[in-house]
């Protein structure tokens, strides 16, 4: 076992090994010592306050660095989870459509492909065929073709249109990212809230405007009804 200060590991703690009577030396900021002793090398890490980890074993000798190895594994976690974070992450939506669907269905099932992209997913469009309808697979074809013209703003024909049984599948992929779109969407979804906010605001300072002026200009109005008696202008 090494001893706690100034401890010789590699990246995966291991420190229940034979030790090496020298090891090729790396200092903390990355300049090369050279070969040492080992127990030089150790004494040094615990001059500095520092641990002597072994970064490639299989040199000969193997290869140490002086570092913070708390710090090291800190940051090195640090980096695992942002890199989980800002992980794409795509999820294949799927949209059932038949080949002859009236343009009512067809519009509402396009809105639901349209908010799927816009939130960088992929879509799976399947043209289901009932009967005689598959020995038409021209008509699948036409509306697959149709669809992907009608989003193209916002996605592409990832795998082009082909028959899966009695149906035609179709995969659309989204022009932007997950992480993009979020962004987008989150955008988008704050400046709607601040138009509200703003509308709200201004309906508010009218309400306010017509509530103070209203009581003076029913006086007001009062008034002029009160002087004009048509038996005194006559």
């Amino acid at each position: 076992m090494w001893p706690t200060g100034g401890h010789i590991s590699t990246e995966l703690r291991i420190n229940d090994r034979i030790r090496v009577p020298e090891v090729r030396l790396v200092g903390p900021n990355g300049e090369t010592v050279g070969i040492v002793p080992t127990d030089q090398a150790l004494k040094l890490a615990q001059e500095a306050d520092l641990d002597l980890v072994e970064i490639a074993p299989q040199g000969k000798p193997p290869v140490c660095k002086l570092m913070d190895y708390g710090k090291f594994k800190y940051e090195n976690a640090q980096k695992a989870r942002e890199a989980r974070r800002n992980q794409t992450n795509v999820i294949i939506k799927e949209m059932k459509l038949r080949p002859k669907i009236d343009q009512h269905d067809y519009e509402t099932k396009k809105g639901h492909v349209v908010r799927f992209l816009r939130a960088g997913d992929k879509v799976k469009i399947t043209i289901m065929f009932r009967g005689r309808e598959q020995h038409r697979p021209e008509l699948g074809f036409r509306l697959l073709q149709k669809l992907a013209e009608d989003v193209s703003e916002l996605g592409f024909v990832e795998s082009s249109p082909k028959q899966d049984g009695r149906n035609m599948v179709m995969v659309l992929g989204p022009h932007k990212k997950k992480a993009d779109a979020k962004v987008d969407m989150k955008a988008e979804k704050e400046s709607r809230a601040a138009e509200r906010a703003a509308l709200e605001a201004e309906e508010r300072a009218e309400r306010d405007a017509a509530h103070a002026a209203g009581p003076v200009a029913q006086k007001k109005e009062r008034g002029r009804s009160e002087n004009l008696d048509p038996e005194i202008e006559a």
